[in-house]
């Protein structure tokens, strides 16, 4: 196989482990409801995104270190809040694979 042959398949390898990576972080329904929260709302604080749970705030935290790692969202501090955003282009890997393989 030659350099770029290679090349390919570990792009591709990639980006199926990228793709695992998204679909384990939406494999629990907290994480699910959160990215739903943040799909209907745009831009939330974390003790906004957090109020509907009887979870302590550590397990939140837990729960945003997975979907973060996955490329779901991105967090970012304003003044005293810690604010979370979702990233579409993540939803979309996962939607263009399910029409590609679907």
């Amino acid at each position: 196989m030659t350099k770029q042959g290679h090349a390919t398949v570990e792009a591709r390898d990639a980006e199926k482990l990228q793709l695992c990576s998204i679909l384990n972080a939406l494999s629990d329904p907290v994480r699910i409801s959160i990215v739903e929260q943040l799909s209907s709302h745009g831009e939330l604080s974390v003790g906004t995104l957090s109020e509907p749970y009887a979870i302590t705030a550590p397990a939140i935290s837990r729960h945003l270190r997975v979907l973060e790692a996955a490329g779901l969202i991105e967090r970012r501090i304003d003044r005293q809040w810690r604010i979370c955003s979702l990233n579409k282009d993540a939803l979309s890997r996962v939607a263009n694979w399910l029409e590609v393989n679907g």
